[in-house]
């Protein structure tokens, strides 16, 4: 079996899942280009426990784990299935890292799996596990997160890492099409350590980049990235997917590791 390359996906907003653009148009377009996975990996910062969790519901709700935003964004669903042969495996290659899991047969998907999934895997056809984020999570710990996932990779499992390349709440303007700067230049810092394969150098962006305390108040939304480099066999050839920024401070990019892909985008604007 080939050796799925692992993926970070910015998911912006929740009004992403049914304001594509073209970020959800080239995740559309990606997901028809990689080899069909058996299975899906994601790692999302919205849900942050105590220590690892993972899903393991055959059937996972569709969590609409936000307030204050169209009434139509309630009623999507993602109706996949779970896999609990996945999430045992998972707890089972945490384990000899010294990563200590638990497995979760209650809980759904939340929006940071399911949004970017939508335009991922349309159809829903392809079984979902989700891991959480330990609260005392720092670079390292996500970096090493992500090479205990890693074997998980050459058995047919694709690794989402799914954050966001800059996440100022404080700052977020619905529907401003203007681009603030200093996203943009945090942006380009982190896609040049990306595509060098730097790992180090990504693992120090909330130090190192311009901007980077104003790009990420909090670190929960770039730790994903870093899980996904961690899991990447081989961190290049790499693959950038620029889409934009939207609400004037959302970086939307996202990366693929480990393979070069060639993307036909036709972009919408509505799913």
């Amino acid at each position: 079996m080939t050796t799925l390359p692992t993926v970070f996906v910015s998911h912006g907003a929740p009004t992403f899942a049914n304001e594509p653009g073209l970020a959800g148009a080239q995740l559309r377009a990606l997901g028809q280009a990689l080899d069909k996975p058996q299975a899906i990996l994601v790692v999302s910062p919205h849900w942050m426990t105590r220590s690892v969790e993972i899903t393991a519901t055959a059937q996972p709700d569709t969590v609409h784990d936000f307030g204050g935003f169209p009434r139509a964004l309630y009623a999507i669903q993602y109706p996949v299935a779970g896999s609990p042969q996945l999430a045992a495996r998972v707890k089972q290659v945490l384990s000899p890292r010294g990563i200590t899991a638990s497995l979760d047969v209650r809980r759904g998907l939340d929006h940071g799996a399911w949004v970017p999934l939508l335009h991922m895997y349309p159809d829903a056809d392809v079984p979902v596990v989700q891991v959480s984020i330990p609260f005392d999570t720092d670079e390292a710990k996500a970096l090493a997160l992500g090479r205990a996932l890693a074997p998980l990779a050459a058995e047919g499992v694709l690794i989402v890492g799914s954050g966001s390349l800059t996440h100022n709440l404080y700052e977020f303007r619905m529907g401003d099409a203007h681009e603030a700067g200093y996203a943009r230049e945090f942006s380009l810092w982190v896609r040049d350590a990306v595509v060098h394969g730097d790992t180090h150098r990504i693992a120090q962006a909330l130090k190192d980049a311009p901007h980077a305390a104003r790009a990420h108040p909090t670190t929960e939304h770039f730790l994903p990235l870093l899980v996904a480099a961690g899991a990447a066999g081989a961190p290049t050839p790499t693959t950038v997917l620029d889409g934009g920024i939207r609400h004037g401070v959302l970086a939307m990019e996202s990366y693929v590791f480990g393979q070069r892909v060639m993307l036909q985008v036709q972009e919408v604007t509505h799913a």
